[in-house]
């Protein structure tokens, strides 16, 4: 029996991603999309890329319809916005996939601080699962609500989380030199994101203050049980998507600088039996993974510190593709369904 999958918030990029994805999956099948700016006219009309293959009509968003609709709803809204209405979907008996931030921290003052709004459903902050099956698969599968990553920290999260769970990497001196394509910034025009300002042209933003630096920390902080200190530079480069993470970190033993192996073994070890995780001995690019689900990664050494190199497509495994490799897990299906 298919999974039948609304989506909530259906005009963004993430949102289309998600619907592209699903039209493929073998054992999905979406019955809602919904927008308030939207309703009432074809999906098609919304995204001309699924013109012909895909009827659905944009409907205004009502709970109820949605839960009686769905057995899981893919809620595409910002921070903020997203929190109520992920509460009305869960206490209508549906189960959830966040894409926003709303959920992902481990601390109600932490996001405050950094979102500079109270939360709409406190009681669920800290106890809402983080949506990284090569973690937390197992918590997942049985969740009513799992928080989707964000796209910088997955590419962050996945090669440093091995190595510091196993003691290798110092915890307390991680620099991440992250860029990512334009759609990271949404669909809404923004001038730092028009072509003429963005095309031939890279630069820094939201310098020591950008909202994925807080995830970041916190989920590191749960692999190493200690303090960690992250400088996080993102930047903006003229692509349409993917993300290059260039991370600086430090051996725990300084001796063992020359041992690029054992970053490999631990990776391998973790991420082994996964599908699709790889660590590469090439330098990856945006382009090995574009338009999949995939992660590459390396290392190499540059004087005292290891620089550990990692490429994803910020709209597939960042975002929509993460969703999906959630439901399937939730739903006790084959990960690479819809994604292969």
């Amino acid at each position: 029996m298919a999974i039948r999958v609304g989506i909530i918030g259906a005009t963004g990029y993430t949102a289309l991603e998600t619907l592209l994805l699903l039209l493929r999956h073998p054992e999905a099948e979406v019955t809602v999309a919904t927008s308030r700016g939207e309703a009432g006219q074809p999906i098609a009309a919304v995204h001309p890329i699924l013109a012909g293959r895909m009827s659905l009509t944009v409907d205004e968003y009502d709970p109820a319809k949605v839960a009686a609709a769905c057995d899981v709803v893919m809620c595409c809204l910002p921070h903020g916005a997203s929190a109520e209405t992920v509460r009305q979907l869960i206490e209508a008996g549906v189960r959830v996939i966040d894409f926003s931030a709303d959920f992902r921290l481990s601390s109600v003052a932490e996001y405050s601080r950094h979102y500079g709004i109270d939360h709409p459903w406190p009681e669920r902050v800290g106890k809402t699962v983080y949506g990284l099956p090569e973690w937390y698969a197992d918590q997942i599968a049985a969740a009513d609500l799992v928080a989707n990553p964000g796209c910088y920290p997955t590419s962050a999260i996945l090669p440093l989380g091995p190595l510091l769970a196993d003691g290798l990497i110092r915890p307390d001196d991680i620099i991440i030199d992250a860029k990512s394509g334009v759609s990271g910034a949404g669909r809404t025009p923004k001038l730092n994101t028009l072509y003429c300002e963005a095309a031939e042209s890279i630069a820094a933003y939201a310098v020591g203050n950008h909202r994925h630096q807080p995830e970041i920390v916190d989920l590191l902080r749960r692999f190493s049980g200690a303090t960690t200190d992250v400088v996080f530079t993102p930047h903006l480069v003229p692509m349409d998507r993917g993300i290059l993470s260039t991370i600086y970190v430090k051996p725990t033993d300084p001796a063992r600088i020359d041992e690029l192996e054992s970053v490999f073994h631990v990776w391998q070890q973790h991420y082994g039996n996964g599908h699709f995780v790889r660590a590469v001995q090439h330098l990856p690019a945006t382009k090995h993974v574009a338009h999949t689900n995939h992660v590459q990664m390396t290392v190499r050494r540059s004087g005292d510190r290891w620089v550990l190199i990692v490429a994803i497509d910020n709209l597939i495994k960042g975002a929509s593709g993460a969703a999906v490799q959630n439901m399937n897990v939730m739903f006790g299906r084959d990960p690479r369904l819809g994604l292969s």
